[in-house]
């Protein structure tokens, strides 16, 4: 078998097993995470954006809604992803030369990291990184061929990549910016390079006229991530994360950096270098998530992959054991970190035998630690209280029923109540929160209400004050479950003013966001 062959086949064979692996890590407790939840609700309303995020990710929730929106089918779409990513990563190594131990490395972190849940859950982060290292793997190769195609697909990947998510932008902002600090910049000189930047326009502009339409509710939606979220990071902790989010296999794409950064063989793609530097000051002066910038680092992967296995070709080879011996039990010691092996409880147990529980995994958007990581906790209770409040509603006589709204104050509780509606017998469920605001009913004829939330609205709310009574009925008793304490409330017997009450409401919450 001849080497081409031979490096081609390992390549499948190790897309094949990072296909298939995730499927055997999640244990069968866990429930599908709330964010997931709310784009499934999407494909629901096809629209060409949404409150948070644009459209591209929608498609893949119809597909998976059109097959019954198992696990199977709203796992597969990340699952898949993480694969072709890999596979740029593998396209990568064996261009520059690499061969087997390589792409062993480049491997790594798909199976042993992160990335291993970041390409799991059905969120749209895990088409952002696709669509990053898809950006930079065109670049490369039309710097290795200076074939004017590559650019098309740049163009492509940019405008698909923003149809995904925006944060694409500030990768494609840097990559430029990189191209301008070096010998590439001669690209800004090839007609070719701005026939594909009006490609990705053509391809991003559907989206541009639905946000300026609704009057860009993706600004409203990144100030409240501002309020809510981003003001607590830090420099120093964004930085920190860079390397533990990776730690098993932190060494390789250092390796990649220092690679294309300073050595001379790797001068030629040094403008990822700089493309690196700049996503990485950018997102500290934004505030951003740690995990925004995990796009960056397949390139990165790639890269240090071949200059390991070519620094270690000679008399350093004993270091190959090593470095696959120090990923492999990072990876095994930390795996109940990043997939959810095994019962909540369970896993508790293991963190705090481990120490685990010590770390920056453990602290939630509220600032506070908690026992679980709060992707976990996010990832359990749901379907009891979807069968709670459909316990709730069909309690009501038939007449009371058809006259019920029911509504949640999160978007995550309401698509939750509408993913599992059909096994708890209910309606349609509502929400003014992100999305769903915009899947309000315009008009109304409402005589009761179920609501889900942490506690009975406030007196001087004029919605909740029409209901001749409000009554807590039952309550989510999980104390690892990130919204414990959930409560179902049954508000009955609304005024005769509710419904214009109710009409009024929704339109100027709407209105808000139309023009």
């Amino acid at each position: 078998m001849n080497s081409g062959k031979s490096l081609r086949n390992l390549l499948w064979l190790l897309i094949l097993i990072k296909i298939v692996l995730p499927f055997f890590l999640q244990n069968d407790f866990y429930q599908p995470h709330r964010d997931e939840y709310l784009y499934l609700a999407e494909a629901h309303h096809m629209a060409w954006g949404y409150m948070e995020i644009p459209p591209f990710l929608s498609v893949f929730a119809w597909i998976s809604n059109l097959f019954g929106a198992g696990l199977f089918w709203i796992r597969i779409w990340p699952d898949l992803f993480g694969a072709l990513t890999f596979l740029l990563v593998g396209k990568i190594i064996i261009s520059l030369g690499g061969k087997k131990f390589a792409l062993i490395l480049g491997w790594l972190p798909f199976v042993l990291d992160g990335y291993m849940r970041l390409f799991f859950l059905f969120m749209p982060n895990f088409l952002d990184v696709f669509f990053w290292t898809l950006i930079a793997f065109t670049l490369i190769r039309f710097i290795e061929t200076e074939q004017n195609k590559w650019l098309y697909g740049f163009g492509v990947a940019v405008g698909l990549g923003m149809m995904s998510k925006y944060s694409v932008a500030f990768y494609t902002i840097s990559i430029l910016g990189g191209l301008l600090l070096t010998q590439h910049r001669k690209i800004f000189l090839n007609k070719h390079f701005y026939y594909s930047c009006l490609i990705a326009l053509f391809i991003f502009l559907p989206n541009i006229i639905w946000q300026y339409n609704h009057r860009f509710p993706v600004i409203t939606h990144m100030n409240e991530l501002q309020d809510e979220q981003l003001k607590y990071n830090s420099a120093i902790g964004f930085i920190t994360s860079q390397l533990m989010m990776n730690f098993p296999c932190v060494f390789i794409w250092i390796a990649g950096l220092i690679y294309i950064s300073f050595l001379r063989s790797g001068k030629k793609f040094r403008f990822l270098g700089w493309a690196y530097l700049f996503v990485i000051v950018l997102l500290i002066v934004l505030r951003g998530k740690d995990y925004y910038a995990l796009g960056a680092y397949p390139v990165l992967f790639a890269f240090g992959a071949y200059q390991l296995e070519k620094a270690s070709s000679v008399r350093l080879k004993w270091t190959r054991y090593a470095m696959l011996i120090f990923s492999i039990a990072f990876g095994l010691f930390a795996m109940p970190l990043v997939m959810p092996l095994a019962k909540p409880e369970t896993l508790v147990k293991y963190y705090e035998k481990t120490h685990l529980n010590r770390t920056g995994s453990f602290k939630w958007e509220d600032q506070q630690m908690h026992p679980l990581p709060q992707d976990f906790a996010d990832m359990m209770g749901w379907k009891e209280m979807a069968m709670k409040a459909g316990a709730i509603y069909n309690s009501l006589p038939a007449n009371e029923r058809a006259k019920t709204f029911v509504y949640c104050r999160g978007y995550f509780s309401a698509g939750a109540l509408n993913y599992y509606r059909k096994e708890a017998g209910l309606p349609e469920t509502y929400s003014d929160n992100a999305s769903f605001l915009f899947w309000l009913p315009d008009k109304y004829d409402v005589k009761n209400l179920i609501l889900v939330g942490h506690s009975i609205p406030d007196s001087n709310d004029i919605v909740f004050r029409q209901f001749a009574t409000i009554s807590i009925k039952d309550s989510i008793n999980m104390p690892l479950f990130r919204e414990n304490g959930m409560k179902i409330i049954l508000c009955q017997n609304g005024s005769d003013s509710l419904n214009y009450i109710l009409t009024k409401t929704v339109a100027k919450l709407k209105n808000e966001f139309m023009r």
